[in-house]
């Protein structure tokens, strides 16, 4: 199962006001392990930051200014998260508003609402009445986000990606003795692991006088014993 960690940064709150995505960051799973490979990118948002926006972000209009517009950039970020891979962000609602009015923008395909895995909510319902801000869910699970000093999109989405397997029953949330190899994949388990046969087989546990009286246990319930059935 393949999932995308995501993140965006935005000069604002609402893009029908004009506020537009400054960055992306994502990071994939496979089968809740992260494979190592990433998406990020800042985007021109064609516009002015307005100050409170540069100082959460520490991004300005001249570091942007050279960055691809959204329209350059929408075909490889589709590319990246696919056709049907959930999204796991975190309050899903926020990035899914701006990343589908960035994608109307340019005409391409919008995504879905169900493939959001919102974390905010996942959080909310399993610690009812408990911060629930990326911040705080880290300092929850001792997730060591010190370097957080400025939100950024794919410092943010890994660091979720952290939260996320700890919400879900922690960093290995399943038994699965396999992860199969995904499509493109720059990082990741490619042979499938199998168990091999001990080189020595383990000495008998039961002792000679335990041996004894199970055969003589046996032998008292007939030939039909299940014991004796081949």
């Amino acid at each position: 199962m393949r999932e995308i960690v995501l993140d965006t940064e935005t000069t604002g709150f609402e893009p029908g006001e004009g506020d537009r995505i400054v960055e992306i960051g994502a990071v994939e799973l496979f089968n809740h392990v992260p494979t190592g490979r990433t998406y990020h990118q800042y985007i021109n948002p064609e516009r002015d930051m307005p100050t409170e926006a540069f100082n959460v972000h520490g991004l300005s209009a001249e570091f942007l200014s050279d960055k691809p517009v959204f329209a350059a950039i929408a075909q490889d970020f589709l590319d990246f998260i696919g056709a049907d891979s959930k999204l796991v962000i975190h309050n899903a609602s926020f990035d899914m508003k701006f990343l589908n009015a960035e994608l109307s923008w340019v005409k391409k395909p919008l995504i879905a609402d169900d493939r959001a895995v919102d974390t905010l909510m996942m959080a909310r319902r399993k610690f009812p009445g408990s911060p629930a801000s990326l911040d705080a869910l880290c300092r929850r699970f001792n997730i060591d986000n010190s370097s957080r000093t400025l939100h950024g999109a794919l410092l943010d989405s890994e660091i979720l990606a952290d939260v996320y397997l700890e919400l879900i029953g922690g960093r290995q949330p399943v038994f699965g003795l396999t992860i199969e190899p995904a499509r493109n994949r720059t990082t990741a388990v490619s042979e499938e692991w199998r168990p091999r046969p001990r080189p020595v087989p383990l000495p008998p546990r039961l002792t000679e006088e335990e041996a004894q009286a199970h055969e003589a246990f046996v032998a008292k319930l007939g030939e039909n014993a299940i014991w004796l059935r081949s």
